[in-house]
């Protein structure tokens, strides 16, 4: 779950509603700037499904009783996170091996991989394992400089929606989530330039130095839970009972 807050409620945004986003997004990178198109619906696969790991777990929101407030992807319980993480990128595989290289590649960098957790590195063996079989089995198929890039673009992808769920539509540079303050980590070869996004308008996201040739709209739904209803019934029942609203905006680069 992407949880956000003010004074009197949180807003709630699943992670296969923030993910299908991401598949949008990835849907208007232009071709020249693509590399080995033949993958491109494999590729777009992995972005738009790469958090279906969090369906069965953002049906059932649980309470973060530390932190008095719903968990959110970045502070949920680490063992039933990774056991659905493995569960999700299965599924994943069963659709396409590429796809699910992709999406577990993406899970992995969550990682440190020198961690001493029994927790975590029994996962990180036991996808490392499968991902080198799946690789194996692509054979000449499998191009790192092409799946370097593919995974880059997940990961683009992926942030710019956390971006577009994060922030409060229309809000200030200055009062951004710091996540993305200062731009977007990834760099793709013809782009000279660190991109920057920018709430300009409510419904409106300019992206300095993006790649996107035309202007395209994003809409994700969301449900806001005042506090007050939280302690009167409980967050389960609150999130069952609120209202689905829906956030809009337009994507331009500049």
């Amino acid at each position: 779950m992407i949880v956000t807050k003010n004074d009197q409620s949180f807003r709630m945004f699943t992670q296969h509603d923030h993910a299908k986003v991401s598949g949008e997004i990835a849907k208007h990178w232009p071709s020249e700037l693509f590399l080995s198109e033949q993958l491109r619906e494999e590729v777009e696969l992995a972005i738009t499904q790469h958090d279906r790991a969090w369906i069965p777990l953002d049906d059932q929101p649980t309470w973060n009783e530390e932190k008095h407030e719903p968990h959110s992807f970045m502070n949920y319980p680490l063992e039933p996170k990774l056991e659905h993480y493995q569960k999700g990128v299965d599924e994943v595989r069963s659709e396409s091996k590429y796809a699910g290289l992709l999406c577990s590649h993406h899970y992995l960098s969550f990682f440190d991989h020198s961690a001493e957790n029994p927790i975590i590195q029994q996962y990180i063996s036991r996808e490392m394992k499968k991902n080198n079989q799946i690789k194996k089995e692509l054979g000449e198929q499998f191009n790192e400089r092409a799946f370097d890039f593919h995974f880059h673009l997940l990961q683009f992808c992926d942030d710019l929606s956390l971006y577009f769920c994060l922030n409060e539509p229309g809000i200030d540079k200055e009062n951004e989530t710091k996540m993305f303050k200062h731009g977007f980590r990834q760099q793709f070869q013809g782009m000279k330039e660190k991109m920057v996004a920018y709430w300009e308008e409510p419904n409106r996201i300019l992206l300095n130095n993006g790649p996107f040739k035309e202007t395209f709209s994003l809409e994700v739904p969301y449900k806001e839970i005042s506090k007050a209803e939280i302690d009167q019934n409980g967050l389960k029942q609150a999130y069952e009972l609120a209202e689905t609203k829906v956030r809009e905006a337009k994507i331009e680069s500049d």
